[in-house]
């Protein structure tokens, strides 16, 4: 790998600049993806229905340790993308020194806590009893692979932040693909049950993450210093913080919010646990794919801000609005047209109960694409930008929005009523979201420079 793929996101036309460094993030999220697609669709295919209520039930508790490193990689991101912006290269090498060590540290807690606590957890959203057992031990495998995702999280955080969106997607392409083979081979092959499906995602994911983290290592050191970089800065630990902290409080009371529902959802039966797990990979697909998107917004605005050039930011963000409105099109049309074959895809011989459950899930929320993908194009923005109150503020009342009606709705509407709660948190975030963008970065008069 080249240090000539780093690429500078401050000069050149904004619209070409966010298509060229975006759309491999957009591809690269697709095959984070399928490692949890590929889990689903092989326990649904060749174990079960229970095995894929098993895995959808564990997801969501996974979702609280993914919120940390999804928190240590924006944190590093942005505070890297600043100071390569304004060309401080010693200064970023000690954050991303600092950021590793300080990660590693947070993610041996999280094992402690995850083995100590994982039964609680899944006691928490009412695991049904016919599949707890296969939950708990796929969380199990789970948490002791918890270093690949921090450090693989990390590096590619370091890459984006560098302007390279192309590196992180030949890992994760060739990683998934191989997830999905080792599935396959592991519960298929060797009648390994839901382990298999569990072993193969850290067989693959421990794979990508020493790769990648080798190939940042040799990146920096291809970057000239200006100076001395500590391997670790007090300073810096709290710099990074200041945006890591409230991106993991966000992350970590999002997955809170969705072990609510899960836990309100397991108790409308198996069927509807199960065709809420299929219809929800695809829907993480698409939220995920959008979020990382946003995350490329948070990049572009941080490199700018960084060079002191903020009209290129409301450029950017015109730019990113419709970038992403065109990627909703062939999405929406897909799910609309096709939601029963998909839901299908996942489960052998499925329940009319877990087929119809997940397609009116489907029919529901993804029309209002459109407003959470411009939800999260400002979020990125106001991340890249420092505003972390004004992004937690429209974040939260999604959240806060989404558990309650969820809880309301579902008593007269079952889980229909569930399923509505998404829209109502969407679009009342999207809102405050677009209007704290507005206020943070308001228009300036005359010509702006792009």
């Amino acid at each position: 790998m080249d240090k000539d793929l780093n690429k500078d996101l401050t000069v050149g036309k904004p619209e070409t600049v966010l298509w060229r460094f975006c759309l491999p993030l957009f591809g690269s999220i697709i095959f984070q993806q399928l490692y949890n697609i590929a889990d689903s669709l092989v326990a649904g295919k060749f174990i079960g229905e229970n095995a894929l209520a098993a895995v959808g039930n564990s997801y969501e508790v996974t979702l609280i340790f993914i919120a940390f490193a999804f928190g240590c990689n924006i944190g590093c991101s942005v505070i890297v993308s600043q100071l390569f912006g304004a060309k401080k290269y010693s200064h970023m090498k000690t954050a991303v020194y600092t950021t590793l060590i300080s990660s590693g540290v947070l993610c041996a807690v999280l094992m402690l806590f995850g083995f100590i606590c994982g039964g609680g957890l899944l006691g928490l959203i009412h695991t049904p009893q016919e599949i707890w057992a296969d939950s708990r031990l796929y969380l199990d495998i789970y948490i002791l692979g918890l270093p690949f995702l921090f450090f693989y999280n990390i590096a590619t955080g370091i890459f984006s932040a560098l302007g390279d969106s192309r590196t992180p997607f030949i890992f994760l392409a060739v990683s998934s693909t191989s997830n999905i083979a080792a599935d396959i081979l592991f519960v298929a092959g060797f009648q390994m049950g839901i382990a298999g499906v569990a072993w193969a995602t850290f067989l693959c994911q421990g794979v990508s993450c020493v790769l990648a983290v080798g190939v940042v290592l040799k990146r920096l050191s291809a970057i000239p210093s200006d100076g001395r970089a500590d391997i670790f800065s007090f300073w810096m630990f709290r710099k990074i913080g200041g945006i890591a902290v409230p991106s993991i409080f966000q992350q970590s009371f999002i997955s809170i919010g969705n072990i609510i529902i899960q836990g309100v959802i397991n108790d409308c039966g198996v069927g509807v646990t199960a065709g809420y797990a299929a219809a929800v990979k695809l829907n993480n697909l698409v939220i995920t794919s959008f979020t990382t998107l946003g995350n490329g917004m948070s990049n572009y605005t941080a490199q700018n801000i960084g060079a002191g050039i903020l009209p290129r930011v409301r450029a950017g963000f015109r730019a990113g609005v419709k970038m992403i409105w065109l990627l909703c099109l062939p999405i929406v049309a897909l799910y609309l047209s096709c939601a029963e074959g998909l839901v299908a895809f996942f489960i052998n011989e499925p329940s009319e109960l877990a087929l119809s459950s997940g397609v009116q899930f489907l029919y529901i929320v993804s029309p209002f694409y459109f407003v959470v993908s411009l939800k999260l194009v400002a979020d990125g923005v106001l991340r890249g930008a420092g505003e972390m109150k004004k992004f937690m503020a429209a974040t939260f009342t999604d959240l806060v929005l989404r558990v309650v009606f969820a809880g309301i709705l579902a008593r007269g509407m079952g889980y229909l009523g569930i399923w509505c709660a998404w829209p109502i948190g969407w679009s009342v975030a999207m809102a405050l979201s677009v209007y704290f963008y507005r206020s943070a970065l308001p228009p300036v008069s005359g010509t702006e420079k792009t």
